[in-house]
């Protein structure tokens, strides 16, 4: 256990969980870094750099470093962050980097995914033969989100390199803004799987990610004449090739749903700034229309416009009446008995992703790991270029269906190796 290099002061020991922390599930979002072998220093002399900036780092982090009780609040206890260290035998960056498989990331992590319990964060770091190194950070979903996940991050590596000027201090008061909850009778652990699940890689060049946003332009249905972002176009088309590869037959009994991580920061009113740490973030939901003929199921519409009602308004009403708590508990429920077929988008794409340099230069590639959700899909900027990486987690014979599909891999770049 890696504890705060000062302890928490007494009256910062109670940290309490905000509502929109209370209805996260307990799953640890991950992230695997890839570093090959730096001249002149092992590993064991970069893991003791990397152990001692996390201490310093979870100073300023202090939440980390203690304990989830109750779904309600953090003992901030300095108990500290679980830390693995690991070697892997006859490994070689190399030719893990030739065609990476990230259903063997999971190797690289010290605990199941979904097995955060009271802890806020973790890390393994794994010495390989060749030199190199592979760093893991899972931040539980308990405590926070994807951009405080990366805040984290930066602080952390800024300690390894001691560039501490630049270190913004984070603000812990996402239960002033959003207060917590009786969520009892919420099951914050619907829609996790572990069986029959794969992850696969995709990689999509820019050429062809403009292809796939002229496809949206030319079929003249965007209501708006706003060009689709990457993000949009791939995404609607990822969904459109997911439905026409497993789904058939659409089910008149079923909802089908497409959701989109959204935060909530910068939506709100006024606009918070980004160094507000916590689960300050909510999914878009949009329910395309099912009878259109032309394959593109009117997609771009209904997303833009579940994205348009995450508003002012819509965050006044998460932070004052149970509307929402009401509405996932139905949704709970329907997913529960197999009435919903969601797919789900979380978009990494702007996020300084590649920040984690701990004082040898940044990672030479990272990636995802095999999740405990299915139909769900992780954008990545490719590291060079403005080319997009996709995580996509499904059940292994809808993936075996969506790699059938000539429509969907011909778009998918044959290069798969990462250059470093």
């Amino acid at each position: 256990m890696i504890q705060p290099s000062s302890p928490t002061p007494q009256h910062l020991r109670h940290y309490q969980l905000s509502f929109l922390d209370q209805i996260q599930p307990p799953i640890f979002m991950p992230l695997v870094m890839f570093y090959p072998a730096e001249h002149g220093v092992n590993n064991s002399e970069r893991c003791k750099k990397i152990k001692q900036s996390l201490s310093e780092a979870l100073t300023v982090y202090y939440p980390l470093a203690g304990r989830i009780k109750d779904n309600a609040f953090i003992d901030c206890n300095d108990e500290g962050v679980l830390f693995v260290e690991a070697k892997a035998n006859n490994c070689h960056l190399s030719e893990m980097l030739e065609n990476p498989n990230p259903n063997n990331h999971n190797e690289f992590i010290p605990l199941e995914l979904d097995d955060a319990n009271e802890l806020p964060a973790m890390v393994q770091v794994t010495y390989l033969d060749c030199g190199g190194l592979v760093v893991f950070f899972g931040l539980s979903h308990k405590v926070g989100d994807a951009l405080s996940f990366f805040m984290f991050l930066n602080c952390w590596a800024a300690f390894a390199r001691g560039e501490t000027d630049d270190i913004i201090t984070p603000r812990f008061n996402g239960a002033t803004l959003f207060p917590p909850r009786d969520v009892s009778g919420f099951q914050t652990r619907t829609g996790i799987v572990k069986e029959n699940l794969v992850v696969k890689r995709f990689v999509f060049d820019a050429s062809e990610i403009a292809e796939i946003r002229a496809k949206y332009i030319d079929n003249n249905s965007i209501i708006d004449s706003r060009r689709p972002t990457r993000v949009e176009a791939l995404s609607a088309f990822i969904w459109t090739r997911f439905m026409a590869t497993t789904q058939e037959k659409t089910d008149l009994e079923k909802m089908y749903t497409v959701i989109q991580a959204m935060n909530l920061r910068t939506r709100m009113d006024p606009p918070l700034p980004n160094h507000y740490f916590g689960n300050i973030s909510r999914p878009a939901i949009a329910m395309p229309l099912m009878d259109k003929g032309d394959g593109f199921y009117d997609i771009l519409n209904q997303m833009r416009e579940a994205v348009r009602k995450i508003n002012g308004e819509y965050v006044k009403q998460l932070q004052e009446t149970d509307k929402h708590l009401n509405f996932i508990k139905s949704r709970a429920a329907s997913v529960m008995k197999g009435e919903v077929v969601g797919f789900s988008f979380t978009s990494l794409c702007r996020f300084p992703v590649y920040v984690a340099d701990f004082g040898w230069g940044k990672p030479v590639w990272l990636g995802s790991a095999r999740l405990t959700f299915k139909n769900l899909c992780s954008f990545f900027d490719t590291k060079y270029g403005d080319g997009i990486e996709v995580f996509l987690n499904m059940k292994e014979e809808d993936m075996a269906k969506l790699e059938a599909d000539q429509e969907f891999l011909s778009y998918v770049s044959k290069k798969t190796s990462v250059s470093f």
